[in-house]
């Protein structure tokens, strides 16, 4: 065999190896999150509460309790998690809203909310108008350059 084909045979084998390893690594990181998606749907309670804030930041500067903060990886403790500071009944707390339901929460209005432990989980009852989301994201350099373009030719903006 020439060298050639013994390189592409390692190098075949290595990405094997690797595709067999990150099949196993899948099937086990979803059965856990299938059991953590259980937990939280059996401790799951409707809870009115009043939307304070809304913000993406760091668990440290959360506001969370000090348990929560130990028991979350070293890893994740620098990363930034959807937080929402709510007041349930006399109480104002900190709480961790799921990614999917974050922009639909309503800042400065009373909701009723699927809560489990800190976790928001779903937002239900919406009271007063509800703002439709808005998504606003930045036009990059090259979408604002045709814009120009076109709006200096008189041709209708393609959207």
């Amino acid at each position: 065999m020439n060298t050639a084909a013994i390189v592409i045979l390692s190098i075949l084998a290595v990405v094997i190896i690797v595709m067999v390893v990150l099949y196993f690594l899948g099937k086990k990181m979803q059965k856990k999150q299938e059991e953590q998606q259980a937990q939280i749907d059996s401790m799951k309670q409707t809870v009115s509460m009043l939307i304070i804030d809304k913000k993406r930041m760091k668990l440290k500067d959360a506001g969370l309790p000090q348990m929560v903060i130990e028991q979350t990886p070293k890893l994740l403790r620098n990363s930034k998690l959807p937080i929402v500071k709510a007041k349930i009944g006399p109480q104002i707390m900190s709480l961790i809203s799921d990614e999917r339901i974050f922009d639909s929460i309503p800042v400065k209005k009373e909701v009723k909310a699927v809560i489990s432990g800190i976790y928001i989980t779903d937002v239900k009852g919406l009271h007063g108008k509800q703002q439709a989301p808005t998504e606003q994201k930045k036009k990059g350099f090259f979408k604002r350059a045709v814009e120009k373009a076109q709006e200096k030719a008189g041709a209708t903006p393609v959207k």
